[in-house]
């Protein structure tokens, strides 16, 4: 095959943490399968975009920065080997990939930043120009998580700690992450003294990811469970809650891993401050406010089991929403790669 993208004409895509959740190599994605650790570091090489869709819907690719970038590689990839109904071939990828996960809004704006290069192409091979868009929106991610770790530190006032939710690290990125590189940074700079990392059920993704990224990092951490956060606030243990998000209105409210609408509420019972941490990328344009907000409800089986093994009786109705909305009244602000944004909330001109 002729025409690939040479690895020299692309740039060094750097990093502060040594994590490579996704990696661009010999004109195919790496990624590591999120599903099985902490217990197994397992990494996954491929330029089909139907195993990098499955990947998304499995989580062995999440969070909404990550899916995105992902999305954008897998588009790229369906181009790639001079298909005979190139046209077809590239709307069957776009079609198979939108479809993957309905709330992270990274997902549908990479996608449409793939096809707007595809339209506006005048490279022949059409590859080059679309592997060379999803590379720039991989370095992006990664300056951007960069600025938001840093316009994080105004948020401290003093040696904090912290409670966070699910995963918004360097898992969920293709960066450093978002809610928890502001934790990196505040603690590179003595700002954050210990933190709390909520085990996020049904999938466990604090327990299983966030304490990964801690422990990487040196930073001091317990896992709680995630009816546990109530009480540590009562105790007055808890200085600050950090969370990611995965689609935030024009008017603040935003949409994350279930259990954070829960946080954000008792933060205000206990008057502790909420902060959300996310890239610019995150903000939906077309979404005026929360209501707008698809939710993904996910499969039964990930209530009913854990890691494969069956907890309860799988002929039991469940219901398993993926996200909640907090709604913006309850958000002390929202840390971008553009700055720290307070109430009232208008993100209109970002």
């Amino acid at each position: 095959m002729t025409g690939l993208w040479n690895s020299e004409n692309y740039p060094v895509l750097t990093k502060m943490d040594d994590l490579k959740t996704l990696e661009f190599i010999e004109n195919k994605l790496k990624f590591i399968n999120q599903v099985k650790l902490p217990i197994i570091e397992e990494y996954i090489t491929s330029d089909d975009y139907n195993r990098i869709a499955e990947a998304i819907e499995r989580l062995e690719i999440r969070g909404a920065p990550a899916i995105g970038v992902a999305a954008a590689y897998a588009l790229a990839f369906s181009v790639k080997n001079n298909h005979p109904d190139q046209g077809k071939e590239f709307n069957a990828a776009y079609a198979r990939l939108y479809k993957t996960r309905p709330t992270a809004v990274n997902l549908f704006w990479a996608l449409n930043e793939i096809k707007k290069a595809y339209e506006n192409s005048k490279t022949d091979p059409l590859y080059e120009s679309l592997i060379k868009r999803a590379i720039e929106i991989h370095q992006e991610d990664i300056e951007k998580c960069d600025a938001i770790g840093r316009n994080g530190l105004v948020i401290f006032n003093k040696k904090s700690v912290v409670l966070t939710h699910c995963n918004a690290g360097s898992l969920a990125t293709a960066g450093d992450g978002t809610a928890v590189n502001v934790i990196k940074y505040g603690f590179r700079n003595n700002l954050v003294e210990y933190v709390y990392a909520d085990e996020t059920r049904p999938l466990n993704q604090g327990s299983r990811l966030t304490a990964f990224e801690l422990h990487k990092a040196g930073i001091p951490f317990s896992i709680n469970t995630d009816s546990t956060a109530a009480y540590l606030m009562q105790q007055g243990k808890i200085d600050m809650v950090i969370t990611g998000a995965d689609r935030i209105a024009l008017n603040g409210d935003s949409a994350n891993k279930i259990g954070t609408y829960s946080l954000a509420a008792l933060c205000t019972l206990h008057n502790i401050p909420f902060y959300i941490a996310a890239p610019t990328t995150t903000i939906d344009l077309n979404c005026s406010d929360g209501s707008q907000i698809k939710i993904e409800l996910r499969d039964k089986k990930e209530i009913t089991s854990i890691g494969g093994y069956q907890i309860t009786r799988d002929d039991y109705e469940v219901y398993s929403p993926a996200f909640d909305v907090t709604p913006n009244q309850f958000i002390t602000g929202i840390i971008t790669d553009k700055g720290f944004h307070k109430p009232p909330y208008n993100f209109k001109n970002v």
